[in-house]
């Protein structure tokens, strides 16, 4: 097997493992990278932007250097290649407890268990869940199912496909960082500047990718584009802006609007654009959104495998199935 062929099989096997079996509730990869970027945070945190780069590029050049150091290891071993980069791949999605999330507050929803479903929604979004309609919860939900099919399933799957191990940890690192600092609290507004910055240059070709995958595989794509085109750029993030924008035009409903942060005297709130024009959503609209979200992540994972492979045959100098890429008569 070719090292492009065994890259593309190991996303995929990753892929496959993560819609199957739920995450461990102890023990996963990504939260002991949490916990270790937590306890380093507590030991180093100044209110100022270089400490704070500084401890993105240890974290995320560690990260990155590990899958590097992992991949050399296994030079001309295809087969340990492949199963390496599958572990690397499913630990680093997130789309079934994505999923399993979105379920969850849905049943809430349809048993008239707002309050649970309130608590519930706490696991997918940094907002203050306490005082929200049915409606916003479900609002919220929709937009967290848009921006973490985009930030857990298709952006990883690109880097992975790009730049193998090393790109899979590199930016789940990189992520992880932004959720826990890359926000505009009195304690990270300048400290996780870094951060977010990293993260939204990381998640461009991907949010691009899934945006344009929720127009091609949503019920209504006259909609999905002209949303994006429209709404997208009120949104504060470059990245969860036209996924958002998408999933709200495919789906005919409308998102955005005010949104508390934060606790006590760490609260802020923020005024976003409102993106499509449909309807308020409801609870059936989480189904829906679930429903684009798993075809949007499984058509991400047959394209980023079928690139790997495309692109190893060019750079092998291997001939396409049709003949040779240039004849010279």
């Amino acid at each position: 097997m070719s090292p492009a062929g065994g890259r593309a099989a190991g996303l995929l096997l990753g892929y496959a493992a993560d819609r199957w079996p739920p995450d461990p509730r102890r023990g996963h990869p990504v939260a002991g990278f949490g916990r270790v970027a937590g306890a380093l945070e507590r030991r180093v945190w100044r209110d100022d932007r270089p400490t704070g780069a500084a401890y993105v590029v240890v974290l995320v050049g560690g990260t990155a250097l590990v899958g590097v150091v992992a991949e050399r290891a296994t030079v001309g071993r295809p087969l340990a290649r492949t199963l390496m980069t599958a572990v690397a791949t499913w630990a680093v999605l997130g789309g079934t407890s994505l999923d399993r999330e979105g379920r969850a507050i849905h049943r809430q929803l349809e048993d008239g268990r707002l309050d649970d479903a309130r608590g519930q929604l706490t696991h997918l979004v940094g907002r203050d869940t306490s005082r929200l309609s049915e409606s916003e919860v479900v609002r919220a939900a929709v937009e967290s199912l848009a921006e973490n099919t985009s930030d857990a399933v298709v952006a990883p799957l690109v880097w992975g496909a790009v730049a193998g191990v090393p790109g899979l940890v590199g930016y789940r690192a990189a992520n992880t960082l932004d959720a826990m600092v890359g926000h505009r609290s009195a304690r990270h507004g300048r400290f996780g500047w870094a951060a977010a910055r990293l993260d939204d240059l990381l998640n461009l070709p991907g949010s691009r990718l899934t945006a344009a995958l929720a127009v091609l595989l949503g019920p209504d794509r006259a909609a999905a584009v002209r949303t994006w085109s429209r709404d997208a750029a009120g949104h504060p993030s470059p990245n969860a802006g036209p996924v958002e924008a998408a999933f709200a035009g495919a789906l005919g409903i409308r998102l955005g609007g005010t949104n508390t942060y934060g606790t006590g005297d760490d609260q802020w709130v923020e005024h976003r654009a409102v993106l499509g024009d449909g309807r308020a959503p409801v609870g059936a609209d989480l189904a829906r959104a679930r429903g684009l979200a798993r075809r949007v992540g499984l058509a991400a994972a047959v394209l980023t495998a079928s690139s790997t492979v495309g692109w190893g045959r060019v750079t092998s100098g291997s001939p396409s199935p049709t003949g040779p890429l240039l004849t010279g008569r």
